[in-house]
């Protein structure tokens, strides 16, 4: 299937094994150019997966955008077409190029299309991730490629087809796409580049290569004027989804959002705090605000 080429016509909800799709309107008639996308908040650890694990569930979960899916879960209600992951992301990671493998997990020799030389593999954090966030090393024996492939072509694969078919949606609807990635950061994270006071908000653009620059600056708005505190590319300027999809000369605009998980989550126990509910609905309100935008400069970008 060409990457831009839209899915089959499907029911509203579509429940597969490795993610959810909740559209807004009928299939191929979005009513709104938005699709949001949640792929590290899947909470699904397969038994081959934790019978090969060094760490407890708990240890391995911190590495999960814990509840991500669910602050952003009203989208479709409100207009945005929603893909979101069911496993979770330390057993694949859909933000990475699908063979981002790192060599060095793995018992037998990688085909030389999966031996991945990025800064992500390097740190451990390849599609197939080494260390959860806190440098703690995932797995007690080394995988097989096999393995690996079976992730990849289980879940990577349909996750990326059913993206690239909602987009392609979105786009022959309205003349271009908006793909906002939502992801959730450590608050330590949030505190990068010296800042007096943490970001409760990260937007990454890939430094304006992503995205027209009035989708940011729109957002950024939004969220200011609700009392957040917002940066832009630092810690994170935006992964493989942003980089992947994020083509303004062909009307697909990728932004990624950031949020700080000390506005919602205990990240000891990952319980949802009493900052979840108020978190939601200014989520919920920026959504509207997006979904009742005039884009209308986009189509002509």
């Amino acid at each position: 299937m060409n990457a831009w080429e839209p899915i089959a016509a499907e029911p509203a909800h579509v429940r597969h094994a490795a993610f959810d799709v909740r559209r807004a309107g009928p299939a191929g008639r979005p009513p709104t150019p938005l699709v949001f996308a949640s792929p590290h908040s899947g909470r699904l650890y397969p038994d081959d997966m934790m019978a090969a694990a060094a760490l407890d569930a708990l240890s391995i979960r911190r590495s999960e955008d814990a509840f991500v899916d669910d602050l952003i879960g009203a989208a479709p209600d409100l207009g945005a077409a929603l893909i979101t992951a069911r496993f979770a992301r330390a057993y694949i990671d859909l933000n990475r190029e699908a063979f981002e493998l790192d060599p060095n997990m793995f018992a037998d020799e990688l085909p030389e299309f999966a031996r991945a030389r990025t800064a992500r593999v390097a740190a451990g954090l390849g599609a197939i991730a080494r260390v959860v966030s806190e440098g703690q090393e995932i797995y007690n024996r080394k995988l097989t490629f096999a393995e690996a492939r079976s992730r990849i072509e289980g879940a990577h694969r349909p996750y990326h087809v059913a993206l690239a078919g909602l987009i392609a949606e979105a786009q022959a609807a309205h003349g271009f796409a908006i793909l906002v990635d939502w992801h959730s950061m450590p608050a330590a994270a949030a505190k990068a580049g010296g800042r007096e006071r943490p970001s409760d908000m990260v937007l990454g653009d890939r430094f304006g290569a992503a995205c027209a620059g009035l989708l940011p600056a729109r957002v950024e708005r939004e969220l200011e004027a609700m009392g957040y505190r917002v940066a832009r590319n630092t810690p994170y300027a935006g992964g493989y989804t942003t980089e992947h999809y994020g083509r303004p000369a062909r009307r697909v605009h990728a932004l990624q959002i950031e949020i700080n998980r000390g506005l919602y989550l205990d990240e000891a126990s990952l319980a949802p705090t009493a900052g979840f509910e108020a978190l939601k609905a200014h989520l919920e309100t920026l959504t509207r605000a997006l979904a009742d935008a005039d884009w209308s400069a986009l189509r002509a970008a």
